[in-house]
């Protein structure tokens, strides 16, 4: 495999306007997570964006971003027309698409998800942890994957929901929004419309499943915090702190 590693960031934001450039740290958020890529290195990272403010944040550290058009509807359309652009004949192979609000995402959950691709018959890996704090099993905001054990730590997800599930005893998977792509499939994926459960649960992985694609997902041992809130915003910064705090120890 020849990964690229792709995040996207926009600007605009109903909840948190303006977070792929919220200072945490000392650095936009944007940085943050361009720094966990280049850590996991699994291949060349890009920034894809529709605002020029966040490329210069990205080109002042060394980092490469390219300009994307501001009406894509998902982050996964985002992704693609920045491979496109940095890469037309198409070397890369497989798309490592990292949201661009996961600061705390781990180099190894990085990795790990990028196993399930080695079998041909995957077209997305991505990451699960399990639900350990028992509000979560019942959250909306928690999406949960829904999976038949194919190897260890590891599943064929048959849905995703918001709800709680599945049924009975068992543990339940927090998922990730992490995805290797194959480009392949990623190609496929942007010209398909929205799925009528995609609409119905607002998750683009569906699309993906109701159209028959195999997705795996690797168990990890962590979930990063996503930043969707000012709350969120906080909460990083004070994970960064103690982070920095420790480590001047």
């Amino acid at each position: 495999m020849n990964p690229i590693v792709i995040i996207p960031a926009r600007r605009a934001a109903s909840r948190l306007p303006g977070k792929p450039l919220a200072d945490i740290a000392g650095e936009p958020m944007i940085v943050h997570v361009w720094r966990r890529a280049i850590e996991a290195d699994v291949g060349a990272v890009l920034v894809a964006t529709d605002d020029e403010d966040i490329v210069e944040a990205v080109r002042a550290v060394g980092g490469e971003a390219v300009m994307t058009r501001a009406d894509h509807p998902s982050g996964s359309d985002r992704v693609f027309e920045a491979a496109s652009i940095v890469d037309p004949d198409g070397r890369h192979d497989v798309i490592v698409n990292i949201q661009g609000d996961l600061p705390t995402v781990a180099r190894d959950t990085i990795r790990e998800a990028m196993a399930p691709l080695a079998d041909a018959e995957v077209a997305i890996g991505t990451p699960v942890v399990a639900i350990t704090v028992e509000e979560e099993k019942t959250a909306p905001s928690v999406v949960k994957m829904i999976g038949s054990p194919v190897g260890p730590r590891r599943f064929r997800a048959l849905y995703f929901t918001r709800a709680t599930a599945p049924w009975g005893e068992g543990p339940l998977y927090h998922h990730v929004g992490l995805y290797i792509w194959r480009r392949q499939a990623l190609a496929r994926f942007v010209g398909l419309p929205p799925s009528p459960l995609e609409q119905r649960e607002r998750l683009e992985q569906l699309r993906a499943i109701e159209n028959g694609m195999r997705i795996d997902a690797v168990e990890v041992d962590a979930v990063p915090l996503g930043v969707d809130t000012p709350a969120d915003l906080e909460r990083a910064r004070s994970l960064f702190r103690a982070a920095a705090k420790t480590e001047a120890r």
